[in-house]
């Protein structure tokens, strides 16, 4: 799976990680709802720091199709809340 971090670029990301991936979209997910400002930025963060870790990185000049694009770190609640889907921001 490729998977877009605005503002930073794309990485290669096995499908067998999605399940981590998912538990902290969920806890965003609560936070959002609940209004939970420092909660969500640290889950974004987490959630964003699982991608960098779990994931390759793609050269910058590589324009391969995403299939998942998450917020950049600094984006806001009501950015977030306008990327959502039913699922969150990861599907399953």
């Amino acid at each position: 799976m490729i998977v877009r971090i605005m503002g930073e670029g794309q990485v290669r990301l096995a499908d067998d990680h999605l399940t981590e991936l998912n538990k902290l979209d969920d806890e965003l997910l609560a936070e959002m709802e609940s209004g939970d400002e420092q909660g969500f930025r640290q889950t974004l963060a987490a959630l964003l720091d699982a991608v960098r870790r779990l994931g390759s990185p793609l050269p910058d000049d590589s324009l391969e199709p995403s299939e998942l694009i998450l917020p950049a770190p600094d984006a806001s609640l009501d950015e977030v809340r306008a990327m959502l889907s039913d699922d969150g921001l990861i599907p399953g």
